[in-house]
């Protein structure tokens, strides 16, 4: 079950709270859910993520989706393309072993 939290000092009160287990993907198209720690700010004002319990997901053509265990994460915000809430029931129901996908292309400006 997620766990939700306020970030203090994240501006308004009325601020939705950050969900623990949040999907992520970097400007380099490295993507996977990763884990912001409880009772710690997950991010900062400039979008900077702390992350634990973290792996990405390299996806591929031509076999399953490989999990690389990644463990304590620092993503420095202006390497950080897309931040979205999980479905951890519906994510645990898929087999990443039957998936095939093109690995995502990098962010260019």
């Amino acid at each position: 079950m997620n766990q939700a939290w306020s970030v203090p000092g994240n501006g308004a009160s009325d601020d939705p709270p950050v969900t623990k287990n949040q999907p992520q993907i970097s400007r380099d198209g490295e993507m996977g859910p990763r884990t912001a720690r409880p009772g710690e700010p997950g991010f900062d004002q400039t979008i900077n993520l702390i992350l634990d319990e973290s792996h990405e997901r390299v996806y591929s053509t031509t076999q399953g989706v490989e999990q690389v265990v990644l463990g304590l994460h620092i993503i420095r915000g202006d390497n950080v393309a897309v931040v979205g809430e999980l479905d951890d029931n519906m994510d645990s129901r898929l087999d990443l072993s039957s998936i095939r996908a093109e690995p995502l292309n990098s962010v260019v400006h």
